[in-house]
């Protein structure tokens, strides 16, 4: 485990909680391992029967930390050989068998938000924002969610957020069925325990079936690995060569100039 992702179990809920608030909770490798095997874990724990996810400090989560992607857009061995081992939180989500609660807090971005449509309970404080900018960052979408998303919320309305980084306020997000409510930010934890404590204390096997029942397991893994081919291309190309260039330069990208 990492200091960056706290851990705790109590009256049958596993509560993981981002604890980089200084860096946004911008997803390392160490953090995507500890959550992903919090997951892993639980679905093996006869006293774990809901998995919580919450994080400290005034935003869900940045999302993966931009410098390993550009690391790896340099060429730099051991982030390549890390992503080549792939993402072990998006492995976990595939084949997770407990039932997941979200509390999101603030924005939400890229990972941030894709994790958010593998699980079963999510609520927003009043003030979240979500958004998924992997075009403007010359990359694709993961995590299954070019499936999952056009699922949820129709393909017009995925395209918007995959392809023009439309940000999605909490009052759209219930709309459009991404999260079940969207409470004031000092209720948030209490409302998604509360649902997690309501989840836990149901007959464990009928809610793990039901949960196996409302998703294709395989079909989300094959949609991973097929992202997974795509996002690896794409980050090691000229066009997110220049997208990293203009984030790091605080400039718009010049997509136009490259070949």
């Amino acid at each position: 485990m990492t200091e960056h992702v706290r851990r705790e179990t109590s009256g049958g809920v596993l509560t993981l909680t981002l604890n980089r608030p200084e860096k946004k909770n911008a997803l390392t490798r160490a953090m995507y391992q500890a959550l992903g095997d919090g997951i892993d874990e639980a679905g093996f724990d006869p006293n774990v029967r809901c998995v919580l996810i919450q994080a400290e400090g005034d935003m869900f989560t940045a999302g993966n930390d931009l410098g390993d992607f550009a690391a790896v857009n340099a060429g730099d061995s051991a982030a390549n050989e890390a992503r080549r081992e792939g993402n072990p939180l998006l492995a976990a989500l595939a084949r997770a068998k407990t039932p997941i609660v979200a509390a999101v807090n603030g924005r939400a971005v890229g990972v941030g938000v894709t994790m958010l449509l593998h699980c079963d309970l999510v609520y927003v404080s009043e003030d979240a924002l979500l958004t998924t900018p992997f075009v403007n960052l010359a990359l694709v979408p993961e995590a299954a969610s070019s499936l999952t998303l056009p699922a949820r919320i129709g393909h017009a309305r995925a395209f918007s957020m995959f392809v023009l980084g439309e940000a999605v306020d909490a009052k759209k997000a219930v709309d459009w069925g991404i999260a079940n409510a969207a409470v004031p930010a000092d209720q948030l934890r209490a409302r998604a325990r509360a649902a997690a404590d309501a989840v836990a204390a149901r007959p464990p096997a009928a809610v793990g079936i039901t949960k196996a029942l409302m998703r294709d397991a395989v079909r989300i893994a094959e949609r991973m690995e097929e992202e997974g081919r795509h996002f690896a291309a794409q980050l090691k190309s000229p066009e997110a060569a220049e997208a990293f260039a203009a984030f790091r330069e605080k400039r718009a990208p010049d997509f136009g100039k490259v070949a």
